[in-house]
């Protein structure tokens, strides 16, 4: 089949303007089916050279983007850590003014005198926490009878 390509039509009060002979195009069927490619050893070469290089600059690259996330996610630990951490010193704070106020011994003695607790009388009172006269020598432990000391 020919194909003609022809420029546009001219336009009123114009030359035509066609300069030598006009493009004609042919198809012709091309049969490569008996070709046969010959390996190029030198090509494959470079082609796996280049293949591992690829590869060498893509671990490359994912390793830093793996650390650099790892990086980023450890930073997101470490506040949310330092927040943690703030927060229990405020509740430790919190639990130490607690416990100050409960031991109060204003607080206690009001408590006790409302439950109809009296003030120890002289002798009633052993301290355990007091070294003896010789804090030296070792002091065997005795078994001593237990009393009853009622409060009324």
């Amino acid at each position: 089949m020919a194909a003609v390509a022809q420029s546009p039509a001219p336009t009123s009060r114009r030359r035509p303007c066609w300069t030598g002979t006009p493009e004609i195009y042919f198809t012709k069927p091309i049969d490569n089916s008996r070709l046969v490619k010959v390996e190029d050893p030198v090509r494959s070469r470079e082609m796996r050279q280049f293949g591992i290089a690829l590869s060498c600059l893509f671990l490359l690259v994912m390793t830093y983007a793996w650390q650099h996330f790892k990086a980023i996610e450890y930073g997101y630990k470490i506040e949310t850590l330092k927040v943690q951490r703030e927060d229990l010193t405020e509740m430790n704070r919190a639990l130490r003014l607690e416990e100050a106020s409960l031991r109060d011994p204003e607080r206690i003695d009001t408590l006790a005198r409302k439950l109809g607790l009296q003030s120890p009388q002289a002798g009633q009172v052993i301290r355990m926490d007091t070294a003896g006269p010789d804090s030296s020598t070792p002091e065997l432990a005795s078994a001593a009878p237990v009393s009853v000391i009622s409060v009324r």
